[in-house]
């Protein structure tokens, strides 16, 4: 049989040769990943840079991190994945497809860390994405598209491997150092990539058909409501400005409390004015007031500056934009009340927003559904990097639940049956993914 006729019979659902095409709409039931699989190589990958308390400190580039990604690689083989470092430091795992002609799906997430991290964060998606494509490759399905599974370097750092795959990754950041002293350029030397040919490493848009991503939660949101899968509806853009409070320093002994300019007492009334103006408007936007720096700082002086951080998340950036305009209104009646000046100077960090495609949100809450298992529609407000390929390629992610909504802490914790329910989900949403055409 030519290749003409292989593909054209996996596209019309003929089995060939022990490979199955597509069970779903051919009365199939759901495929399943190997739990016992996924488990030891979950359990195998968090005893790199294992801590006493039960958690990972696995800091990009560093000793742990370069034997982390040594064991994934030698499971990618092990589930038959042709895999390469790409030269921004990515790992690669192909499997073909029927069609190699076509773009593929990717799944996948990273294996660095925080300091003093939990087990969870990142592995569960990348172990996961893993298995999927082992328990494709068990049931004997073909795919049409080629599927890459794909571990990002640096995720926590700023999600440097997938901004350089979506070509957002400036020279210039490369002299940025990492959490492991390192610097990015000799980091991603070190784990073997090449910081001089980073554009070999850019997928332009049109040339990956869906990126798909598992993650913790790393909210008690699932935890609370007993939902066993969150499918993802975007990761809020992030917009940070840097606020300054002027009053006037004085003797804390001799001024009278009706003659004080109290850049502190503003400073306060302006953290309580976030809080209640996020709290007040609809959607699920979120404020934070989670830097603040008193001058001059001596118990014994009324305070003449406060420097503070305000941080706006959501979906929409026009509602950011809304609740700074609203925050900003507060700060003026502050100012007028407390005789003080505010100026708001901004980061220009310009995280925009990144939706998820409402066609591969339907994939994974049907293939949850299926599977029996409740689903909660929920924004990520955390960053990932799906984010990253929302520029690029339709994308999709799905979250399980952390226990007491607890992460980057080594209590944080998700159960092996969620993990199981996540990889199952992620599964069969991607053999669903494959049947789409994205205009």
């Amino acid at each position: 049989m030519n290749r003409r006729d292989f593909t054209a019979a996996v596209m019309s659902g003929v089995a060939l040769g022990g490979l199955r095409p597509h069970p779903r709409g051919t009365a199939g039931a759901p495929l399943r990943i190997d739990d016992a699989r996924l488990i030891e190589t979950f359990d195998a990958l968090r005893a790199f840079g294992a801590t006493p308390a039960g958690g990972v400190e696995r800091l990009a580039y560093g000793d742990a991190d370069l034997a982390g990604r040594g064991y994934l690689m030698e499971r990618m083989r092990a589930a038959g994945l042709a895999v390469r470092i790409d030269a921004a430091g990515n790992i690669v795992g192909r499997r073909a497809g029927a069609r190699d002609d076509l773009p593929p799906i990717m799944m996948g997430s990273h294996i660095d860390s925080v300091p003093d991290a939990g087990a969870y964060d990142g592995n569960v998606g990348s172990v996961s994405a893993l298995e999927a494509v082992w328990s494709l490759a068990d049931a004997g399905v073909a795919t049409a598209h080629p599927i890459e599974v794909v571990i990002f370097q640096n995720e926590e750092g700023g999600l440097y491997g997938s901004e350089a795959m979506a070509g957002s990754l400036a020279p210039s950041e490369l002299d940025r150092t990492a959490l492991s002293g390192f610097t990015l350029r000799d980091g991603i030397a070190r784990i073997g990539g090449d910081p001089g040919r980073l554009a070999e490493a850019v997928r332009p848009p049109g040339s990956i058909h869906a990126y798909l991503e598992l993650h913790v939660e790393q909210g008690g949101i699932l935890d609370a409501t007993g939902d066993r899968i969150g499918v993802v509806e975007g990761i809020v853009g992030i917009e940070q400005w840097d606020v300054t409070v002027t009053g006037s320093a004085n003797h804390a002994g001799t001024t009278p409390m009706d003659r004080r300019r109290d850049a502190l007492l503003a400073a306060a009334r302006f953290v309580d004015a976030v809080h209640r103006v996020a709290l007040s408007l609809p959607g699920r936007q979120v404020a934070t007031v989670g830097q603040l720096a008193v001058e001059p700082g001596a118990p014994n002086v009324v305070p003449g500056r406060v420097a503070l951080s305000l941080e706006i998340r959501d979906l929409d950036a026009e509602k950011i934009l809304l609740v700074f305009e609203h925050v900003q209104r507060e700060s003026q009646a502050i100012a007028s009340a407390t005789t003080t000046t505010f100026r708001f100077s901004s980061r220009e960090l310009g995280i925009k927003p990144a939706p998820t495609d409402p066609r591969v949100r339907r994939a994974i809450r049907t293939a949850a559904h299926d599977l029996d298992l409740t689903t909660r529609d929920m924004p990520s407000g955390a960053g990932h990097d799906a984010q990253s390929f929302a520029r690029v390629c339709p994308i999709g992610m799905l979250f399980v639940p952390s226990v007491g909504g607890v992460s980057h802490s080594p209590r944080e914790f998700t159960t092996q049956a969620d993990m199981v329910h996540g990889a199952n989900v992620l599964l069969n949403a991607a053999v669903s993914v494959d049947r789409l055409a994205f205009g």
